[in-house]
């Protein structure tokens, strides 16, 4: 599926599965009524929830940005717990959720919990058919960990596959086999292409990759001409680029895509086409954070039920425009669902985005930029990439929301 409208026929499919069946009484305001210690009574169960991004808004690189923790603060009950629905959303996924939730709680000084943590491969868990199938995973750390938690029963790495193939990878002189190394035939077929997160070695990734799509997931078996459509694809992350330490931002997974989608149409002719694209900005990420959202007020008893969520981000091609191309999709739903009926974006200026000059003192203000970074699947559209809101950071993004929804900690002592 080559377009965003395959990709919204993929979400469509999704939406309707029996994983959001139970969440009517979640949202219509049924949950048990009881409220949060320390909270007014009035404010005691909110009505919304909040989407961070990690990397460029809480943190860049292993570094806390100022003022992040102290941020958190203002969501607190007077027990210590996150007083609202909280989840964060990354298109990092060269973990697990345990660690980077471990990771956050020491930032913020808040338990983090790894339900909270949505990293880039986490809704892969809505893709069951893929789960009993050999897949070959790329990515960098634990990548069989990863996969196994994530449900996948059979799965083999690009370095499997290279030691199983050795006359395969041959850019790096130094690592070419001795004359006579013999092709090893003890792995079965591929059957999907699991792309976790950008790999270390990108020449041989990408070899080994297209050597599977060319060969039907039989690199030793080759056909005339390349068998097409080629074996499914399940992408994770499609950000260009990153924030980290540097001052200018990183390549991300979405680079190593490109280089991937270039390559197979200029051996072949044709596109590389993904069975799904996850991560921000896929409307699948978003509805998944939707589920926790609303199971978390379902836990702590919230009885309001989440009319609004609030996604703050640094990257406009990635969390700006998911943020608004799921408001679109929860703009079209019917109002008496129960659930969410929008979600706004707030831009921070910490990260990806770095306002130049002072920010905008009106926070509508246009941040459109004119060299679109997004996947080549998610067509541009300039409003798409407009956030509701822009502020300098997540300290400013949090007082503006908290002054909007008219919640504050209760004063009692």
């Amino acid at each position: 599926m080559g377009t965003l409208v395959g990709s919204q026929r993929i979400f469509s499919r999704l939406v309707k599965k029996s994983f959001i069946s139970g969440l009517h009484h979640v949202s219509s305001g049924t949950a048990p009524p009881w409220g949060v210690r320390g909270l007014s009574v009035s404010n005691a169960s909110p009505g919304f929830g909040l989407l961070f991004d990690i990397d460029g808004v809480l943190v860049r690189g292993r570094h806390p940005i100022p003022g992040a923790a102290e941020a958190f603060r203002k969501l607190l009950d007077r027990d210590g717990k996150l007083g609202v629905p909280v989840v964060f959303v990354t298109n990092a996924g060269n973990c697990l959720r345990q660690e980077r939730s471990e990771e956050l709680s020491q930032v913020l000084g808040v338990q983090i919990s790894p339900d909270q943590v949505i990293l880039s491969h986490s809704p892969l868990q809505m893709f069951p058919q893929f789960l009993e199938k050999c897949v070959l995973v790329s990515g960098q750390g634990p990548l069989e960990d990863v996969a196994k938690d994530l449900g996948f029963r059979n799965v083999v790495t690009i370095e499997a596959m290279r030691q199983a193939y050795p006359l395969l990878d041959m850019v790096d002189q130094s690592r070419r086999p001795r004359s006579g190394a013999a092709i090893s035939v003890s792995l079965p077929a591929i059957e999907a292409v699991v792309l976790l997160g950008e790999p270390v070695r990108w020449e041989t990734s990408l070899q080994l990759i297209l050597d599977l799509l060319l060969s039907a997931g039989r690199p030793t078996e080759w056909s005339a001409p390349p068998p097409y459509p080629h074996i499914p694809i399940l992408a994770c992350n499609m950000d260009l680029l990153w924030m980290a330490e540097a001052k200018t931002p990183r390549f991300g997974h979405g680079t190593f895509l490109l280089c991937l989608e270039t390559l197979y149409r200029k051996i072949t002719g044709r596109e590389l086409q993904y069975e799904a694209l996850i991560g921000k900005p896929s409307p699948v990420t978003y509805n998944y954070a939707e589920q926790l959202i609303l199971r978390q007020a379902m836990e702590r008893g919230w009885r309001n039920p989440v009319r609004t969520l609030y996604a703050i981000g640094d990257n406009p091609m990635a969390d700006i425009y998911g943020a608004n191309l799921y408001n679109r999709f929860l703009q079209s739903r019917c109002r008496d669902s129960p659930g969410p009926h929008s979600c706004q974006s707030v831009l921070v200026c910490t990260g990806v985005y770095s306002y130049q000059g002072e920010v905008p003192s009106d926070p509508q203000e246009s941040v459109t930029q004119t060299v679109f970074h997004g996947h080549r699947d998610f067509k541009f559209d300039p409003s798409l990439v407009e956030a509701s809101h822009v502020v300098r950071d997540v300290g400013e993004a949090l007082e503006l929301i908290l002054e909007k929804e008219g919640w504050r900690r209760s004063q009692e002592s």
